[in-house]
């Protein structure tokens, strides 16, 4: 092909974003059968069949192109370069740039122009384009070519991106006249917002209960919910000043409390809003450290960020005092900055009880009891019945009541009475069983009662009638749980029963113990832990919230401290990184909360297979992988590891290897 047909076939492409010097275009829209096959026989001449890549860039007046690879094309709003090939077919030379590490890479901008129309994400592109041009964002383009120039772009202009969406920081303050013009927090949002989020994944968007959002500012999460079948409504003082107010199941009040300077009218606020809930009240409220906080001017009890703008920043623990106190309710931490109030006791309760509660799969017992021949024969002819109700025992730690077990006057047509069948089944191995699962259910509820003595929640006036059952089953006496409860709270304190516990766990969670200092595991085998340790790691969660929504957790045993740590796709990466760390002092009841934004400085999760049941599905690839980089020298030993993606990274340089999906290749 020469300059003249390239220039010509340039021409002729379906769509493309324009520069002066160049057009951009996405592979998938590259429709000239002529065309690629030139760009395969350049990479097959270059021996790079496998280089990785989706944006095309030609240039109009010169015989160039290159091929440039943007991973997060589809899923991030402005994806960054990770890298380039640029070839010259005048001066017949190419070059490779690598961005993977820089601090400042170069940022896609437009890209509903690089696709055709019918592209599945062309109207969102499109959209996230329309949201830069209101804010202002594209009037001088050499500035946002880059990371860096285009963070600071947007800073100026008053944005942050939060999920990929522009949105407005603060509320404009005029510090002479006090004046607050609290309507520019309105933020032009796709997707639910954070505290909605975390409703969804507990089960509270299935339908079952009403949404009304208080200060609903461009009506967003209400529209998100509405079109997925949900009763939802707002109302707004700036955006919906004139919708009724409706009292709902669920009453959502997010990021509303930050930017009312007035102390009296936050309250009011909070209490407007608990008023309109029947079942629950969520409230968030932006967080900020004290460094932070120290690089402001402070104003009322909030401060002057250094965009002239007000903001009541909380810390978690001052969050939650706030809301208790003015609400004289208990404040449950579901995220940072994020709190659920329950109006309902009944609903606080089954919350409470349902993520403390242990959920394991009981092995049945092929061989049937016997008592005599006609009760063995009598099992046996019913043995799908009495599995069923065997399983309902050992759910409940207890004999069911009939109103638990759906075939009670089954079980009692046939034997009797299910305390009949219960004694039937206490074999030697049945017994076992249910002493197992009857200490499981008591250990749920001195986790419970312990970690009510330490948000120092007051005692409840109504008990679900199952909940009432438990406790004359467990602990003959609600105060007596209590008491032994209170008992092992103080424990948490002595550092030679934890260690004790976190070696007891080591043997059976997969896990990573540093003796007498540490121990690491997976969130979701917290319930699993020795009660002491259980109750050590709900304490903290009291502050941070719900630790199912951490991957990794590290239990300090000698310094009072729990550490919530999240991961870029955990399940799904080979070595995934760290995105989040929250450490709580309980000794201090404080956090610091470390966000690792630039993501070329987020630490990998080495030796992730000691987090993994060896049931699961990658478990051996991963184990292989892990075992692989010990081999090699790129990662020192089994267990927890200390080290910077670069350093990591350098490793595998100067072996000349690196990673694709589970295996280690060469270069």
């Amino acid at each position: 092909m020469n300059f003249e047909q390239f220039q010509l076939l340039v021409k002729d492409l379906p769509c493309g974003k324009l520069t002066p010097q160049a057009i951009y275009i996405h592979k998938s829209a590259l429709q000239n059968e002529q065309l690629t096959s030139f760009l395969n026989r350049i990479q097959s001449a270059l021996k790079l069949e496998d280089y990785d890549w989706n944006i095309a860039k030609f240039w109009k007046n010169d015989f160039k192109f290159s091929l440039l690879s943007y991973p997060d094309f589809e899923e991030k709003s402005y994806p960054e370069l990770n890298h380039s090939l640029f070839v010259d077919l005048e001066k017949k030379h190419h070059r490779i740039n690598d961005y993977a590490n820089s601090d400042n890479p170069p940022v896609l901008h437009r890209k509903e122009l690089m696709v055709t129309k019918d592209h599945p994400s062309y109207e969102e592109f499109s959209i996230i384009t329309q949201e830069g041009e209101q804010a202002g964002l594209y009037e001088n383009t050499r500035a946002i070519g880059f990371k860096l120039g285009w963070v600071s772009t947007i800073n100026n202009a008053g944005y942050e991106l939060v999920d990929g969406r522009l949105f407005r920081n603060s509320a404009f303050t005029c510090v002479d006249d006090k004046q607050i013009n609290r309507h520019k927090t309105a933020i032009v949002r796709h997707g639910l917002s954070s505290p909605l989020k975390i409703l969804f994944k507990k089960g509270y968007l299935s339908g079952a209960y009403s949404v009304f959002d208080y200060g609903c500012g461009l009506g967003d999460d209400i529209a998100e919910l509405q079109a997925n079948g949900i009763d939802a409504s707002g109302w707004d003082p700036n955006f919906k000043p004139d919708a009724e107010l409706y009292n709902a199941d669920i009453v959502n009040l997010g990021f509303i409390l930050n930017v009312i300077e007035d102390v009296a009218e936050r309250i009011e606020a909070l209490h407007n809003a608990f008023a309109l809930s029947d079942k629950i009240l969520i409230v968030s409220c932006m967080l900020a450290s004290e460094s932070k906080l120290s690089q402001m001017t402070p104003y009322k009890d909030g401060v002057i960020t250094s965009r002239n703008t007000f903001q009541k920043y909380y810390f978690q623990s001052e969050l939650q005092l706030f809301i208790e106190d003015s609400l004289d309710k208990s404040a449950i931490s579901v995220g940072p900055g994020i709190f659920i109030i329950f109006k309902d006791e009944l609903e606080e309760q089954k919350y409470l009880s349902s993520k403390l509660r242990r959920r394991r799969q009981w092995t049945t017992l092929n061989k049937p009891p016997s008592k005599s021949e006609r009760n063995t024969l009598l099992i046996e002819e019913h043995h799908q019945l009495v599995e069923s109700y065997w399983n309902a025992v050992l759910t409940y730690g207890r004999i069911p009541a009939s109103d638990e077990f759906n075939e009670t006057k089954t079980v009692i047509d046939i034997f009797g009475s299910a305390k009949k069948l219960f004694n039937l089944l206490m074999t030697c191995e049945r017994k076992e069983q249910f002493e197992q699962a009857k200490v499981q259910r008591q250990e749920d509820y001195l986790v419970y009662f312990a970690l009510g003595l330490f948000s120092k929640r007051l005692p409840y006036k109504n008990m679900s009638e199952e909940k009432k059952r438990d406790i004359k089953a467990f602990f003959v006496s609600i105060n007596s749980g209590r008491e032994e409860a209170k008992d092992l709270l103080f424990k948490i304190a002595n550092n030679e029963l934890l260690q004790n516990a976190a070696l007891k766990a080591s043997k059976y969670i997969p896990s990573i113990y540093n003796v007498n200092h540490s121990f690491l595991l997976h969130a979701k085998y917290i319930n699993e832990l020795p009660v002491i340790l259980r109750i050590y790691v709900g304490a903290a969660a009291v502050m941070y919230g719900d630790w199912n929504e951490a991957d990794v957790i590290k239990i300090h045993l000698t310094s009072g401290k729990v550490t919530f740590m999240v991961y870029d796709d955990f399940y799904n990466k080979a070595v995934p990184r760290i995105t989040e760390r929250v450490k709580v002092k309980l000794a201090q009841q404080d956090i610091d909360y470390f966000d690792y934004v630039n993501e070329i400085k987020r630490p990998p999760l080495l030796n992730k297979h000691e987090f993994m049941d060896n049931k699961d599905e990658q478990y051996k690839d991963q184990e292989r992988l892990d075992r692989k980089l010990i081999q090699l020298g790129a990662v020192q030993s089994p267990g927890e590891q200390h080290m910077s993606i670069n350093e990591f990274n350098g490793k595998l340089s100067a072996l000349n290897k690196e990673i694709k999906g589970y295996r280690i290749y060469s270069i």
